[in-house]
């Protein structure tokens, strides 16, 4: 008889694994329980959200776990080995996910959306947040997520008071067990990680180089200052340049950075890198680099997952929420109303006017000296 419960089985075509579906196949793999995670947000969180996925498979062993999210975000998440079906919220998507029951369900972000998605289907125990239906607040679905709530409502504490990571926030508010420091996990695929290396190898042979500096030049538009100045990138530039003349400069960006990435690049002899090919391809470039100097930032998230000595920023928004797993430095400006998470600001010298390019020399040369060294940790590692 065909083995209807296996992870494999879809009912409707052949298994990949074995033509033979039945109680002896080798390839047999029934999961112990179904797991939803709700994770809509911006993209750079959605990648950190990735550090989770050990977590659930350690306490959840043998789980199906299907991940919900808003496109373009699918994309980075497709073929990751510990997923088994990634949903949108396109109608098409819901309509399979309301076929679809869970036993247990992880609602990370506080919106009515994330919540809506979840009233689409069935879940037995949800960790995370839920609503209020009679006037549509967010609340803490259980005991454990009241601290990570509290943090939404009260900037002192956000800003001032927390210390912990948001990989850590998480851990304790889905009650997932001991927080062990789990990196982000979204790995590539083999023929991904075989254009990485090409693209690198093909990067330090234009110039004869032995090491890829990537600058991710922009940002999302919901805060649009947590990218540096077109006039402060090509500075860097040139710092870089004569700094470490044995470092190629590549360009990174999405869609939006195309145009304003041709205004940095304009005189330089730097490296462009290709903008408009999608959310994986920019994964690829940043893997192809060594080390990525950036703003908190989807490319930021991208070059943590990615296991890059990372230089990082930060302005508007809160630099002990991001763990960069001892491979860098975190750079705060030296405005005094940072952090603040404002959307517009009408400041005539701006938090990224104030970041110290000296300080990111200095970063960048302890970065440097840990890739070609073989060093994975920073010298003198963030906090």
């Amino acid at each position: 008889m065909a083995m209807i419960n296996c992870r494999h089985f879809s009912g409707y075509k052949p298994c990949p694994k074995n033509s033979e579906c039945d109680s002896s196949c080798a390839q047999k793999d029934v999961p112990a329980c179904s797991v939803l995670i709700v994770h809509l947000g911006a993209l750079g969180a959605v990648v950190r959200s990735t550090s989770l996925l050990k977590a659930i498979k350690r306490k959840y062993p043998g789980s199906m776990i299907t991940w919900v999210t808003d496109a373009p975000a699918h994309h980075l998440l497709k073929n990751h080995p510990a997923l088994d079906r990634v949903l949108t919220t396109s109608e098409a998507d819901l309509l399979q996910l309301s076929a679809l029951e869970f036993e247990v369900g992880f609602v990370i972000d506080k919106s009515l959306k994330a919540c809506g998605v979840v009233k689409r289907t069935q879940v037995d125990q949800i960790y995370g947040f839920t609503v209020q239906g009679s006037n549509g607040a967010i609340m803490p679905a259980t005991d454990a997520a009241q601290e990570l709530w509290e943090l939404g409502l009260d900037n002192h504490k956000k800003f001032f008071v927390n210390q912990k990571p948001e990989t850590q926030l998480m851990i304790e508010a889905l009650e997932l067990g001991e927080y062990q420091r789990d990196d982000y996990w979204l790995p590539l695929t083999e023929s991904e990680d075989r254009e990485a290396r090409r693209r690198k190898d093909m990067w330090l042979a234009e110039n004869n180089k032995s090491l890829v500096i990537g600058l991710n030049t922009g940002c999302s538009p919901v805060i649009p200052y947590k990218k540096l100045t077109v006039d402060y990138h090509r500075l860097l530039i040139e710092r870089i340049q004569a700094k470490f003349p044995y470092a190629e400069i590549v360009l990174l960006g999405g869609p939006e950075d195309t145009i304003r990435n041709g205004l940095i690049q304009e005189g330089y002899s730097v490296i462009s890198s290709e903008t408009e090919s999608g959310l994986r391809d920019g994964l690829i470039s940043v893997a192809a680099c060594d080390v990525v100097v950036t703003g908190d930032s989807l490319g930021m998230h991208m070059a943590i997952s990615q296991k890059k000595q990372v230089v990082a920023w930060f302005g508007p928004t809160c630099a002990h929420e991001i763990d960069i797993y001892d491979r860098g430095f975190k750079l705060m400006t030296k405005s005094p109303c940072s952090p603040c998470w404002k959307r517009t600001c009408e400041k005539a010298i701006m938090c990224y006017d104030q970041v110290s390019l000296e300080e990111v020399i200095d970063a960048l040369e302890s970065c440097c000296a840990n890739r070609l060294s073989g060093r994975s940790t920073a010298l003198n590692p963030a906090p």
